[in-house]
């Protein structure tokens, strides 16, 4: 359903997802065990505050056996309890120092781990092959990028900063309980813990039902009241505002009830944990009260044993917080890791070679290709360019025209047959020197949000401003450039939208003639533009053509009527081929489908 939030999902491997994470933080190996050590530090010193209280208590209480103040005068006292005092302070400022150079040492360590991370998933999102990218959408690949970061974040600080030093003061109590006041003090602290940590995981476990279906509902509503308002002048075509409000009451509506249930939920879990507590604590002080009353222990005790129980609480209380949180995060980092595992379908054989051109010959040779087995494309497709000449394939939408250029450009492999590049099959060269050697004018242009300068550059990133300028006037795009404000400088907004799409057919003809590669192919190049747009950009691509081999995926026929040969494919095979006017003679498909085409223009005419 759209806009709906999963839980995370179960099916994981977190042990094995953390050993590999490890190996990104274990880098900075020197870094994470000053840190850990920090952490010890620290840790050490919270324990040891409740220690100095019950020294404070035990020398200002007259009536502790041996106690201070039972030896000597007031004075004497009173220099004692401040050192004591100030030593108190002093722990609790040692506390805070080695805890913020915990965190400012593993901040390295954690940032380059995300930085790695994501730039590993980045890279590997554009290693996989071109099916993978039409079967997701955007916003799925851009949480791809976001889990990378956040995950391995999230994880770090949980762990690292929640997990592990509750763990840590939680066995330092335990050892001083244990130590210095025996086994019954440390069974009650054990117990207690353990019924709050399995109390908190389980009943936050079933709550999170009810945090989910807000998330869900809120999804739903959100995206209802933002189709309504893109959509706004079909809603008032339609007169349907009421509709849309309804349905957007009626998912408030829910998720109003859902967030009441996980407000008395959350209640009664604050209440349990409190309870828990509560119970621990009393039990301990019964204990502690009748040592104090046996004489086995002093009030100073009391309140150590008091300090350290609530002390020890205190973290514990944002568990199902974290638990969450890491639940979360493990089950993104899994998604991340099964999707570093995945396995780009095109790749480089072993000992593949650099693509030389010095011909630029083109020859597929009995290609045969489908997206689904079921669903043939292509069916033995067999031809050739010849170093130098301009070939067309037209034929009706769905022919496979299109598929011959993602063939070209390797983004799909051949089921059968060959595609060769001066004799070398396009499998056996390195991906990177094959499209070094391609260029293209495609169907849809789509631009970066950047300024036009950089947009053109980006068929050849070291070009001078003179090689772009020039490419641009090649393209019979200078002049607009120039009549614009901030000229080259002009930013062309996302997907370059700010540009009709004439300009940015003729930024993608500019181009490719920057590029200058040796064998070119126009996809359909000017299938959504009008007649007049057509025109005045058709010299651009026979400038083009005119430097290199030239494949032309054609729709328009008035764009290819000069081409070397037309090959016409009807159903993924080849069922004319000759120049424009032998086959306009032979009165087959292609001449219908030019019949059809100036009948139409005629008609827009008029």
């Amino acid at each position: 359903m759209r806009g709906r939030i999963e839980a995370p999902h179960s099916n994981r491997r977190d042990l094995e997802n953390l050993r590999k994470i490890s190996s990104y933080l274990w880098e900075y190996r020197g870094r994470v065990i000053l840190a850990l050590g920090f952490l010890v530090i620290s840790k050490l010193l919270v324990v040891a505050v409740p220690l100095v209280l019950k020294e404070i208590i035990n020398t200002l209480d007259p009536g502790t056996e041996g106690s201070f103040q039972s030896q000597v005068n007031t004075y004497s006292v009173l220099l004692v309890s401040l050192g004591l005092v100030a030593a108190y302070g002093l722990l609790r400022l040692g506390n805070s120092l080695f805890k913020e150079l915990r965190d400012a040492l593993f901040a390295r360590v954690r940032y380059r781990a995300m930085h790695r991370l994501s730039t590993r998933v980045l890279s590997h999102l554009h290693e996989l092959s071109l099916s993978y990218h039409l079967e997701r959408r955007t916003g799925s690949i851009s949480k791809d990028l976001s889990r990378s970061t956040s995950s391995l974040s999230s994880i770090v600080n949980l762990l690292v900063f929640n997990i592990v030093p509750t763990i840590a003061e939680f066995l330092l109590v335990a050892g001083i309980l244990l130590g210095g006041y025996g086994w019954h003090y440390t069974l009650v602290v054990i117990l207690t813990v353990a019924v709050y940590i399995l109390f908190t995981l389980k009943f936050s476990g079933w709550r999170m039902q009810f945090r989910h279906e807000m998330n869900r509902l809120d999804s739903l509503a959100n995206g209802r009241a933002v189709d309504s308002l893109l959509n706004y002048e079909t809603v008032k075509y339609f007169n349907n505002e009421a509709l849309e409000q309804k349905a957007y009451n009626e998912h408030l509506s829910d998720w109003a009830d859902a967030g009441v249930k996980s407000q008395t939920t959350m209640s009664i879990l604050n209440f349990g944990q409190a309870a828990i507590v509560a119970i621990g604590v009393t039990l301990i002080m019964m204990l502690a009260a009748n040592d104090v009353a046996n004489d086995t222990i002093t009030l100073g005790d009391i309140v150590l044993i008091n300090a350290l129980m609530l002390q020890l609480f205190v973290p514990l209380n944002v568990l199902g917080v974290v638990y969450r949180g890491l639940q979360y995060a493990l089950a993104d980092m899994d998604l991340v890791m099964k999707l570093l595992e995945r396995t780009p379908e095109i790749q480089d054989r072993a000992g593949a070679v650099e693509l030389n051109v010095k011909e630029a010959r083109i020859e597929f040779d009995d290609v045969r290709f489908a997206y689904l087995s079921e669903r043939p494309i292509l069916k033995g497709v067999s031809f050739s360019v010849e170093p130098g000449k301009k070939i067309a394939v037209v034929g009706p939408s769905g022919s496979g025209k299109s598929t011959l250029s993602r063939l070209l450009f390797r983004f799909y492999d051949v089921d059968e047959g060959a595609i060769r590049i001066d004799g070398v099959d396009i499998r056996d060269c390195t991906q990177a020197s094959l499209r070094q050697t391609l260029g293209v004018v495609p169907q849809d242009t789509v631009m970066f949000n950047d300024t036009i300068r950089y947009n053109l550059a980006y068929a050849h990133s070291d070009a001078s401003d003179e090689e772009v300028k020039a490419a641009a006037k090649g393209a019979n795009l200078d002049k607009f450039i120039e009549s614009l404000p901030q000229g080259y400088d002009t930013t062309v907004g996302e997907r370059g939208l700010k540009l009709s799409g004439g300009e940015k057919q003729r930024m993608a003809i500019a181009r490719v003639l920057l590029k200058n590669p040796a064998i070119i192919v126009f996809d359909e190049a000017t299938s959504s533009l009008d007649t007049q747009s057509e025109q005045t950009i058709l010299e651009g691509l026979n400038a083009a053509a005119q430097r290199a081999t030239s494949l032309v995926i054609a729709h328009r026929l008035s764009t290819i009527v000069d081409a070397d040969e037309i090959l016409v494919l009807d159903a993924g095979e080849i069922v004319e081929r000759g120049t424009h006017d032998n086959l306009l003679e032979s009165q087959g498909l292609y001449a219908t489908l030019w019949n059809l085409q100036q009948n139409a223009d005629e008609d827009s005419v008029t």
